[in-house]
């Protein structure tokens, strides 16, 4: 929670940044959304598990006076660093860079095939990072939920480097097949097509749960995919965060050679 409090500035400054690049002024609703992105779904989901694992009288659950101290830190030092951030990051961004000029109304997007559909994107742009991380996945939930210890640090960070190369390669070559269909609406298709991977990952998880566990039970049930939850929200917002930056670039690179062509 601390080192989640203290790089709250990192988050409030590049979100800042790109929000006065991309021309909007409602800059202060996205700083209160930069704060509850993560924060707010991840008390909602522990509050859940906290009141279960209370009703059991498991040592799980937390006192109340923790709870205090984790909000207290996310009001008193998460909340003011994402503001410091995103004034630094409004203050200080530049405008936007574009490579070339645009038009002033939008082109029709032309309809397209199946297999270039966004469903379709994000099935493939899912698939292939989940399938660089599948493995290891076991020996992870082995590790957490089992009795088994893990000693693979390296090769999880092998593994780690990885995932985000597979992540920014997919997501650059899903950009330009969408960009060769006469789509230029690839932001938020290049955000949800590598965050796809999430969903590969629940599903994976529930197959640990049903044939490779033997746990069972509400409380235990509700620990296991309420963390599971979160984990797999935590791969859509941070392989998301690494397909739109890589197509970012991939497109700036692409108009900007057009352009002095």
């Amino acid at each position: 929670v601390l080192l989640y409090a203290f790089t709250s500035c990192i988050a409030g400054y590049v979100s800042a940044k790109m929000y006065k690049q991309m021309g909007e002024d409602k800059w202060v609703s996205n700083v209160h959304l930069t704060c509850c992105v993560f924060a707010v779904p991840f008390f909602i989901i522990w509050s859940v598990q906290n009141s279960i694992a209370w009703a059991y009288n498991s040592t799980q659950a937390l006192p109340y006076t923790t709870i205090i101290l984790l909000l207290a830190i996310w009001v008193f030092v998460g909340y003011p660093l994402t503001v410091l951030g995103a004034i630094f990051g409004k203050n200080l961004s530049g405008s936007f860079d574009a490579p070339c000029r645009t038009k002033n109304f939008p082109r029709e997007i032309p309809s397209t095939s199946w297999y270039r559909s966004a469903i379709s994107h994000c099935a493939v742009g899912g698939f292939l990072p989940f399938s660089a991380v599948s493995v290891e996945l076991y020996y992870i939930f082995a590790t957490v939920w089992g009795r088994e210890p893990y000693t693979l640090y390296g090769v999880l960070f092998v593994v780690s480097i990885i995932l985000i190369s597979v992540t920014g390669c997919i997501s650059i070559a899903l950009t330009y097949f969408q960009l060769s269909a006469e789509d230029y609406r690839w932001w938020w298709r290049s955000v949800c097509s590598a965050g796809s991977t999430a969903v590969f990952v629940f599903v994976y998880a529930m197959f640990y749960y049903f044939r490779r566990s033997n746990m069972d039970g509400t409380l235990q049930a509700v620990q296991f995919f309420g963390n599971t939850l979160l984990i797999c929200y935590v791969f859509f917002l941070a392989l998301g965060t690494v397909s739109f930056f890589a197509s970012l670039q991939f497109v700036h690179y692409i108009y900007k050679n057009i352009k002095m062509d």
